[in-house]
């Protein structure tokens, strides 16, 4: 059985830049997940976020994703649409999943599969509620996580 791992990552302190972290929080209130899924609330952990992209075979991150479009609109991304480098940082605490992912395509220990699912935020304010349209289109991330899982055999079971 492939190793998935399911991360979301983001602060919960800058409305929709915690949408990663709410959502998996949600699924795990919701699903039962099989035994070859770990679910993972990556926050803002940078650089810790290496170990669980590089055990993973196949790895689901969710986001907020900037990608110029309309607020609450689904971004996906796959491996190589991701980007990957190292850009000039003000100190080690810095560290974003991009750099994350440069430093696992150095050490040749990407994940066979990576899929980047998100919405495009509407706001970074201080504050923990997700602004309106993300919250209107969470419903839409969601089935598109479920999609993803089910297409990779790994489709978790509704809590009753």
């Amino acid at each position: 059985m492939k190793k998935i791992v399911l991360l979301g990552i983001g602060n919960l302190l800058y409305s929709d830049e915690g949408l990663g972290v709410q959502v998996v929080q949600a699924l795990q209130r919701e699903y039962f997940f099989p035994d070859n899924v770990e679910v993972v609330d990556g926050g803002t952990q940078g650089l810790l976020l290496l170990e669980y992209l590089e055990e993973a075979d196949y790895f689901l991150c969710v986001d907020a994703v900037n990608g110029g479009e309309e607020p609450g609109t689904l971004i996906r991304m796959e491996r190589e649409e991701l980007p990957h480098y190292v850009g000039i940082k003000m100190s080690q605490h810095q560290l974003g999943f991009q750099e994350v992912l440069a430093l696992a395509r150095l050490r040749g220990t990407l994940p066979e599969k990576i899929v980047l699912l998100g919405l495009q935020p509407a706001s970074f304010d201080f504050g923990m509620e997700l602004s309106a349209p993300i919250y209107q289109a969470l419903p839409t991330l969601k089935e598109a996580l479920l999609e993803q899982l089910r297409e990779w055999d790994a489709m978790p079971l509704k809590i009753e």
